[in-house]
């Protein structure tokens, strides 16, 4: 288990360092290694938070904790990414999971639901979810709506 700095803001909390760290990295992950032409500043970071994950001064691992009404009708978590230096480490893990109660603890009970990768179907089913689409096609990679029902 790696020591991480983990915060929690509401976009207009971010720092000006906070926001290029994780813009930093979200377009290292989505454009330049999984070659894909978008724009990730997509207009939802302002209703949403921010979970980060710094060792040290860098920014690890980061997911956007999306309220319902925003990206779907239900609770959401996007953008959920590590650094190339953590992968295969647990802290994809870690992150979903502080992911999962934090958007609990900032927007109440209700089920998530999450446009995730296909490769990554088996990884977000040990945190509850389950396939809730056909697999459709986004930027060029095999996606699938997935749903974790609130269990109480």
């Amino acid at each position: 288990m790696m020591d991480f700095t983990i915060i929690t803001k509401a976009f207009a909390g971010l720092s000006p360092q906070e926001l290029y760290d994780l813009l930093q990295l979200r377009s290292a992950v989505f454009v330049v290694e999984q070659n894909c032409v978008f724009l990730d500043p997509d207009g939802l970071d302002a209703p949403c938070h921010h979970l980060l994950f710094y060792r040290g001064k860098t920014l690890e691992a980061y997911a956007r904790l999306v309220p319902a009404g925003v990206s779907y009708p239900e609770l959401s978590i996007g953008r959920i990414i590590t650094s190339a230096a953590v992968r295969r480490t647990g802290v994809g893990q870690q992150l979903v999971q502080k992911a999962i109660e934090e958007t609990y603890r900032l927007f109440g009970n209700g089920p998530i639901k999450i446009g995730a990768q296909l490769y990554a179907k088996k990884f977000y089913e040990r945190f509850g979810f389950v396939q809730s689409s056909d697999v459709y096609d986004e930027d060029g990679i095999d996606h699938i709506k997935m749903i974790k029902p609130y269990q109480t």
